[in-house]
């Protein structure tokens, strides 16, 4: 079956669609309907967070008339790492579900060791074809499907960094040797910084420990802020990084993030409570206002 999104749907009912899709039954002409819950199970690597496209997905099921306690189970299982993703992975694939949500990259690679058979929806992930779980995006082939983030543009994330904070001079910029998309990142920023004049203080991280060992070897206001060069990183430790964040660099690590198109959202609570001002031409290009 193939499904386009009209450019006014949004993402959170596309994606709905395609798991309703998935999860569609023929049924025989004259057969009596026999009403089955399809189990859907969710899959997330960050404890410290749920992705925002949780509720999203159980209310455009909804919609589509996949409903918790009637004809839908909803599970979710959020894990540390990605170790800890393969196990689930393999677990889940011997409970066989209707269907597994991948929520990052971490969960797909995780799901494709795990099963060829059970369908999968991805998103916030970036390279499918690279990673072999598609032939291509246009006839993916196999048994996953979902979205790319097409948007992560890191380049441009440092740029807008940059004009937010026009003093920046030194910036903390944490990456996972381990992320097969940190090299791209990484080259992405120094680019940048090469272009816009502010040194980079680099720091390799895997873990909670390694991180709060990078910002504990920073003297306070060492750096201007942080930038987060690994997606792995942004999805398993998000919470820590801003905490951390918050505590040690003198801006706010305002959370730019990325979906199909660049788009940048601002946190002015948080800006208050650090005591910072958002210039008003920098609001104005901001796709989403938090207050």
């Amino acid at each position: 079956m193939n499904v386009s999104r009209s450019p006014g749907m949004p993402h959170r009912t596309f994606m709905a669609v395609i798991a309703g899709s998935l999860l569609a039954r023929p049924r025989a002409a004259g057969a009596q309907t026999v009403v089955k819950a399809s189990r859907i199970v969710r899959f997330h690597v960050g404890l410290d967070h749920v992705p925002p496209s949780l509720d999203g997905l159980r209310d455009g099921l909804k919609a589509l008339g996949y409903e918790e306690g009637k004809n839908l189970q909803l599970d979710f299982r959020n894990v540390a790492d990605e170790a800890a993703a393969r196990v689930a992975a393999a677990d889940l694939a011997r409970a066989r579900p209707d269907l597994l949500v991948a929520f990052e990259n971490q969960t797909l690679r995780a799901a494709k060791a795990a099963t060829s058979q059970i369908p999968v929806v991805f998103l916030h992930v970036t390279d499918p074809v690279a990673a072999g779980v598609a032939v291509s995006l246009a006839h993916p082939g196999r048994n996953m499907t979902g979205f790319i983030a097409l948007g992560n543009a890191p380049s441009k994330e440092a740029e807008l960094f940059k004009q937010r904070v026009p003093g920046l001079r030194r910036l903390l910029v944490l990456s996972d040797p381990d992320d097969p998309g940190g090299p791209r990142y990484r080259r992405q920023v120094h680019h940048v910084g090469v272009a816009l004049k502010f040194q980079l203080v680099e720091r390799d991280v895997r873990s909670q420990t390694d991180i709060e060992r990078g910002f504990a070897s920073l003297s306070h206001g060492a750096v201007d802020g942080v930038f987060i060069a690994s997606l792995d990183l942004r999805v398993k430790f998000h919470a820590l990084i801003l905490r951390l964040a918050s505590e040690q660099p003198k801006p706010a690590d305002l959370p730019i993030e990325a979906y199909e198109r660049p788009e940048l959202v601002i946190n002015l609570k948080t800006a208050k409570t650090l005591g910072r001002t958002i210039p008003p031409a920098l609001l104005q290009r901001a796709g989403q206002v938090i207050e």
